[in-house]
């Protein structure tokens, strides 16, 4: 087995340095980056990354604690952070915590005993006052969420202004009798969308009634079921703005099976611009959000503060209006009453 001896002797340079290579030092020129690179692989030299570990005080692993492991918003966010520390040869670490505020305390203590150098948090039920105070023990960046804290770096969306847009989308489309699904009340990113939607009904000078508005769970099942009530509770309604893409999905399968045409009838707007979401039938009208983007600036901002780096980094997002075939002008009667 070679060692790192060896290499520095092959490559000409001291041991320091090929140390120094190998924990991504920017001390280091690029050639004798590649000199290193070189004799590591003609002598089939593999770093032993415990050994790194306890000589630089760093694992080269970041932690990464989200609500759920599937679906395609968290399925880019792992890919965006991952991508972005691969290519910085540092690794993730991943643990969810179902949306439960004791698994989500467990999870922080599972990376954090696998001595994880930064934690990249979807956190919803962890306090701001507790992600204050786990920033005191290690570095923290949250994902779309903005805390109020100065040790802890907030990578956020404008929600509010993602709801005004899907909301205003459907005004200027000629609709007044929108109704709204919301995710779970307790998500801050669910009531920031609902007070967009607010807002834009106030600017177009439409009173809004409770029964207007229902609750639901980011997914299709509670899709479903919220528009299943908003039909008999709301039923002049012309267009929906829903929470996400699978909110979205569910209301526009419940209204189709009640015999209601989606947009003639009914326009449905979505939430996050899910993969999936220009190739439903209809194709979603959706307020794309680019998470992907927003965990690869999580990982720069981490591969800045811990590592030393210098990349660019951009902390606030602006959501954008997608237009597809789920949304349109509102018949000529404004009324839906019953299916056609």
């Amino acid at each position: 087995m070679a060692t790192i001896k060896q290499v520095s002797e092959l490559a000409g340079v001291s041991q320091a340095t090929v140390s120094r290579v190998m924990n991504g030092s920017a001390r280091v020129s690029q050639a004798t980056r590649e000199k290193v690179d070189e004799a590591m692989s003609t002598l089939g030299y593999t770093p032993n990354a415990f050994a790194q570990s306890l000589a630089s005080n760093r694992s080269n692993t970041v932690g990464l604690i989200v609500s759920e492991l599937y679906g395609p918003y968290y399925g880019q966010l792992m890919g965006g952070l991952e991508q972005v520390l691969r290519e910085n040869s540092k690794y993730l670490l991943i643990a969810s915590s179902h949306s439960d505020e004791t698994m989500e305390e467990e999870a922080v203590e599972f990376l954090l005993s696998r001595r994880c150098d930064a934690l990249v948090m979807h956190a919803e039920r962890l306090s701001d006052a507790s992600l204050d105070k786990l920033a005191e023990r290690v570095p923290v960046v949250c994902l779309n969420r903005q805390v109020a804290s100065e040790r802890v770096c907030s990578v956020h969306l404008d929600n509010i202004l993602g709801g005004v847009m899907a909301t205003r989308h459907l005004v200027e489309l000629g609709h007044r009798h929108i109704a709204c699904v919301t995710g779970p009340a307790w998500k801050q990113d669910a009531m920031d969308r609902l007070t967009g939607y607010h807002r834009a009904m106030q600017e177009a000078g439409v009173t809004v009634e409770d029964r207007q508005v229902t609750e639901s769970q980011f997914d299709e099942g509670g899709g479903r079921r919220a528009a299943e009530k908003l039909l008999g509770q709301f039923p002049e309604m012309t267009a929906i703005v829903a929470g996400d893409d699978d909110i979205a999905i569910g209301a526009i399968g419940l209204l189709t099976e009640r015999g209601y045409r989606v947009p003639e009838d009914i326009s449905v707007i979505g939430y996050d611009n899910v993969p999936y979401a220009p190739h439903f039938s209809p194709p979603l009208s959706t307020i794309e959000v680019p998470i992907s983007d927003m965990a690869g600036m999580a990982a720069r901002h981490i591969l800045n503060t811990v590592y030393s780096k210098h990349q660019e980094v951009k902390l606030a997002f602006q959501p954008q209006l997608v237009t597809r075939k789920s949304t349109a002008a509102p018949r000529a009667d404004s009324a839906v009453g019953t299916a056609v």
